[in-house]
């Protein structure tokens, strides 16, 4: 393991899905998935999330684009909050599954507004009229 990049790729991580999120994944590491945790900590967040010429608000537009096209609830859920956190409007939000839908077609869109929804329900964001 590069500890730098597992450095880097934990701060990043921890500022996008926040201590909580990280903390409990962490902590349920175990002899089966710490070496998996350990892999997606430095390579994922330190390696890709590390590079320069997007910024976070980008890469979280682009993943919320992929996750509602994989149908990969839990993760998309996690990376609204993630995107909310980045900066992400909400107008921002909406567009980015607007183009889901065009592109990946009217189910995932579906899914998607409605577990958007459900994670600005959760937090608390309301939704104006």
């Amino acid at each position: 393991m590069d500890q730098a990049l597992f450095d880097s790729g934990m701060k990043n991580r921890r500022g996008v899905l926040g201590d909580k999120y990280v903390d409990r994944a962490m902590a349920n590491a175990n002899a089966f998935n710490r070496d998996f945790q350990d892999f997606i900590t430095e390579y994922c967040w330190g390696t890709v999330w590390g590079q320069p010429a997007l910024d976070n608000k980008q890469r979280s537009l682009n993943n919320l684009c992929m996750l509602a096209a994989l149908n990969r609830a839990e993760e998309f859920k996690i990376h609204v909050r993630g995107a909310l956190t980045n900066g992400c409007s909400l107008d921002e939000i909406r567009e980015t599954l607007i183009q889901v839908t065009v592109y990946c077609g009217v189910p995932a869109g579906v899914t998607a507004f409605r577990l958007a929804r459900e994670v600005f329900d959760a937090e608390g964001i309301e939704v104006a009229d």
